[in-house]
Parts: structure tokens; C-alpha cells; sequence
């Protein structure tokens, strides 16, 4: 049975932001080769769902009552609604994740989300500016210091990003979950990143 890696999603939420890592996760990181033991579903306030910023309307495979307590990793994906009091709803479902020592990834303003409830504060991370996340953390984020300037940094679990990494964020949750050996990963991120031209003509 494939294990299930949790795409939280609120309304507004950046749709481009998930799509690269959900897309692996899904059909692997080689041309026709090797699947992953993982799939991808999609967590919201209500099984209704939410709305991207995009305008697509994403149905959910859980609501926050439902959601499985078993799961790989949970993604926070980026958006507009990280200070609502939907996203408030969120605190405990990120607190038990990392009690159990589950995998949390945040991209975007879901980084900013985590700094301003502590759960940056002992580990190096990234995210909008170190500046936006002293503003949304206030008192609650003391790891300036812990800041580092890159698309996305993976420590202690945890793996954060600013608003255009979603390929680095991307990168770092695959090799966090061991998708597949880094060789492949970083061939994927690659061809991504630079393209087909650019990748044959290097």
C-alpha cells in the first residue's frame, strides 16, 4: 500500500506551488521508470475544498476532522489565507506531525505560518525574507539566526521555502522522503530547472 503524503490546502492557496513535487510523488522522477511508494492527497478545512489562486476549484481527499493520523509527510502549500482562522485550525495538525516525527514541508506563506506559531525556532530554514517572517512571528520567532538566504532548506524534518522555489522545495521534500536515489532526483530537478535545450547543450 502506498503511503500518502497530505497537501494542505486553504482558499487562495498558490496551485503552481505543489504541482512539480505532487507530480513526482504521483508518477516518479524517471521517464517511464521507476514508481514511488507514496501518492499524493489533499487536505482542507471542509470536503469541499478550497479554491486556488489560479481559479481551480480542488475537491479534498480529507477535512481537517478526517484526516489520517498515518500519513508520510504533510505539505503546507503557500497562499493568501496562512493568517485566516481557517488556518489558526492548523496549529494542531502541525504540532502532531512533528511530535510524531512525520515530515512537514511549507512553502511560501505556509513558512511563514510555521514561524509565527515556533516551529522554526531549532531549525535552519527559509522562507519570504527573514524580514516577513519577524512580522508574522513576532515574539513566537526567536531563529533569526537560523535563517538561511536559498530557494529551500531542509533540516530536522522540516523543509521550508520561499515563494519561487517550488522546484528546490520540491527537490528537498523528494530527497527527505527518499523518492527515489539523489542521482535521479537531481537529474529531475535538472531537466526542470534548466530545461531540454539547455541540459543537452551544457
Amino acid at each position: 500500500m502506498k503511503r500518502e503524503v497530505l497537501f494542505l490546502i486553504l482558499d487562495d492557496y498558490a496551485d503552481w506551488e505543489s504541482a512539480f513535487l505532487a507530480s513526482a510523488l504521483n508518477s516518479g522522477v524517471r521517464l517511464g521508470g521507476k514508481m514511488t511508494e507514496y501518492v499524493p492527497k489533499t487536505v482542507a478545512p471542509t470536503l469541499g475544498g478550497a479554491r486556488s489562486i489560479g481559479g481551480f476549484r480542488t475537491a479534498a481527499d480529507y477535512d481537517f476532522d478526517s484526516m489520517p493520523d498515518d500519513y508520510a509527510a504533510l505539505v503546507l502549500v503557500g497562499g493568501l489565507s496562512w493568517q485566516s482562522p481557517e488556518a489558526e485550525r492548523v496549529i494542531e495538525i502541525v504540532r502532531n506531525a512533528t511530535t510524531n516525527k512525520k515530515i512537514v514541508g511549507a512553502i511560501c506563506n505556509g513558512a511563514s505560518f510555521l514561524a509565527a506559531h515556533g516551529f522554526l525556532n531549532h531549525v535552519r530554514h527559509t522562507g519570504n525574507t527573514v524580514e516577513q517572517l519577524e512580522l508574522w512571528g513576532g515574539a513566537n520567532y526567536t531563529n533569526r539566526a537560523g535563517y538561511v538566504e536559498a530557494q529551500a532548506v531542509a533540516d530536522g524534518g522540516i523543509v521550508t521555502a520561499n515563494g519561487s522555489g517550488y522546484l528546490e522545495f520540491a527537490r528537498e521534500m523528494l530527497l527527505a522522503l527518499e523518492v527515489d536515489d539523489k542521482e535521479h532526483i537531481e537529474a529531475w530537478y535538472g531537466f526542470n530547472r534548466n530545461g531540454l535545450y539547455n541540459q543537452q547543450n551544457r
